[in-house]
């Protein structure tokens, strides 16, 4: 018996210094459990503020990039005029560095020197001459990429106070360097090319074009499988299917096919869609497929869900005018209900997104210099081209992996702000 309950003889005394303190502990205790919850929040938001921290500190300097403007003469000797793509552009880049660098002397040097550029600065002055083949003949200026030890030195990743037996270029090549800083050579703009550009062996010249391009297929197959097939299922199994142990099964199996880790679809992929139905490995179909076998008991449970939040009076209102049981469905509850489902899909999808085990096993990791022009093409994703670049030993690709990672959650947040979006704007309130 509580020793608050009112007795026959004598009541409880509400005003007593053992309620008074008995109503201050409780009210302790509810603010002790208030202070527990705004702190958990507090560390979440401290840990998140910490991880996007530590990524834009260190992937900040891959959004810009360091280019040296430099004056090519396209010298008939070396670029044929009746097919200027196919001419000796390895010697207009040399000429081009020993007309900067008149002081060298020697093969040695000269290469050294060449070095301050890219390896992809002949490719680079290539295309514009093939674009422009009336520079044959001429000299003109262009800015081309710089090397990936130099563009470290420029941002100051490489220190120039180290000695000389710790950094990755000599003094010799540091004062050369700081010569075209004082001509004014020297310029860091925004690094288009980590979105324009495939994958490359050089860090400077590395982009995300082909894992953009790769993710897009995939989430696009994914959704067009699992968007109507989810769908389907679940309108049958919430409108039409009878209530017994079968259905009962199948709801069950649903919900432990959402919990189930993401390899096990992939390896599920390798043995079905590659090894039974030979669908090319690394192509963005197979990692739609697997992706959608992943999406797909998420948008079966979302779609349920927002069936069930009908109310049972708008279907007994349409049964009430005589229309049928499909028409019910697809003309008052579906079209009510889809805000709810076009949210869960695009969460669903933003899952599918940062998935990386899968795309693994079936070999969406490949090594691709440019993007997939098709669904049957080989692909990478975002989440693998990150598991590349971070698994890549120069130093150079430390930035463009956090800058990647920064890429992939700016696409996450923008899809989940879409749904929340779409949430607010279409939901409507029983």
């Amino acid at each position: 018996m509580s020793d608050t309950t009112a007795s026959a003889s004598k009541p409880f005394d509400w005003s007593s210094p053992e309620a008074l303190a008995k109503r201050k502990r409780r009210y302790a205790a509810d603010r002790r459990l208030k202070m527990y919850g705004l702190a958990s929040i507090l560390i979440a938001i401290g840990l998140l503020g910490v991880l996007i921290a530590s990524l834009i500190a260190t992937g900040h300097s891959a959004f810009v990039q360091t280019k040296i403007a430099v004056e090519f003469t396209a010298d008939p000797e070396n670029v044929p005029a009746d097919d200027p793509g196919d001419g000796n552009f390895r010697a207009v880049v040399s000429n081009a560095v020993q007309q900067l660098f008149p002081q060298i002397e020697g093969p040695a040097a000269l290469r050294a020197a060449s070095g301050i550029l890219s390896n992809g600065a002949v490719n680079v002055v290539r295309n514009h001459v093939a674009a422009h083949p009336e520079l044959v003949g001429q000299s003109f200026v262009l800015e081309v990429p710089a090397s990936d030890p130099y563009d470290q030195l420029y941002k100051g990743v490489i220190d120039r106070d180290l000695p000389e037996d710790r950094r990755r270029v000599s003094n010799e090549e540091i004062a050369l360097f700081q010569s075209l800083e004082e001509r004014g050579l020297v310029s860091a703009p925004f690094n288009w090319a980590l979105f324009v550009n495939a994958d490359s062996r050089f860090p400077e010249l590395a982009g995300l074009a082909g894992a953009i391009v790769g993710s897009f297929y995939a989430l696009l197959v994914c959704f067009l499988i699992s968007f109507p097939v989810g769908i389907a299922a679940a309108i049958y199994l919430e409108e039409f299917a009878p209530k017994n142990r079968w259905t009962d099964l199948v709801e069950v199996n649903i919900n432990n096919l959402a919990a189930v880790p993401s390899i096990v679809f992939g390896l599920l992929g390798l043995a079905v869609f590659i090894q039974v139905f030979g669908l090319p490995r690394s192509a963005p179909i197979v990692g739609g497929l697997v992706l959608s076998l992943m999406t797909l008991p998420t948008m079966i449970i979302v779609t349920r869900a927002a069936l069930k939040s009908i109310p049972p009076s708008i279907r007994e209102a349409a049964l009430g005018i005589g229309a049928s049981k499909h028409e019910v469905i697809l003309h008052h509850v579906l079209p009510l209900a889809l805000p709810g489902i076009l949210t869960g899909t695009i969460i669903g999808l933003a899952q599918a997104l940062g998935e990386t085990a899968p795309l693994l096993l079936i070999g969406m990791n490949a090594f691709l210099t440019s993007p997939p022009g098709g669904i049957m093409e080989p692909a990478t994703a975002l989440p693998t081209q990150i598991f590349i670049w971070a698994d890549s030993p120069e130093r150079g690709f430390v930035s463009r992996t956090s800058a990647a990672i920064l890429v992939l959650l700016g696409f996450l947040i923008f899809m989940n702000a879409v749904a929340i979006y779409l949430r607010q704007r279409f939901e409507r309130r029983w």
